[in-house]
């Protein structure tokens, strides 16, 4: 029983783990550095999902709750046979449940800059961008963010 809960615990731990992609979150490798500012206005927002992709732990995980509760279940070849069984279910539950845990809500923001030119960034919704919206477009190192 302590093995099944370590294990969920780990779950859990790993499903929490996700790359941010707010306009108001700078890796500390991204601090102390030029950026270029870019002054635009919205023309379009699009609600989005993101999904940061799989690490696999939810997938593994899974499958070793689902084979130690599928292999108690069973009594000699039985016992192998429900642990198979329990490590497959558990391995595509798993799998889901780490997928759901990662997927976050983002905005795709269109902005038409000052010069003409049309932009869309995609970036996590913690902040509210409305067609008409007066904004800046950071960029440095391959990152783009809009921002007030």
């Amino acid at each position: 029983m302590k093995n099944v809960l370590f294990i969920s615990l780990i779950l859990s731990l790993a499903a929490c783990q996700t790359s941010p992609t707010s306009s108001n979150v700078y890796r500390p490798r991204q601090t102390q550095n030029e950026q270029t500012v870019r002054l635009g206005v919205v023309e379009s927002v699009r609600e989005v999902s993101i999904e940061p992709g799989q690490s696999g732990v939810g997938t593994v995980g899974g499958a070793a709750l689902g084979g130690i509760a599928g292999a108690s279940l069973g009594k000699g070849n039985g016992s192998l046979a429900t642990g198979i069984i329990g490590a497959i279910a558990g391995g595509v539950i798993g799998q889901k449940i780490e997928a759901n845990a990662n997927q976050r809500k983002g905005l795709e923001i269109t902005v038409k800059l000052d010069n003409g030119e049309l932009k869309a960034i995609t970036q996590d919704a913690d902040d509210q961008f409305r067609a008409g919206d007066r904004v800046r477009l950071l960029s440095s190192g391959g990152v783009t963010r809009v921002t007030h």
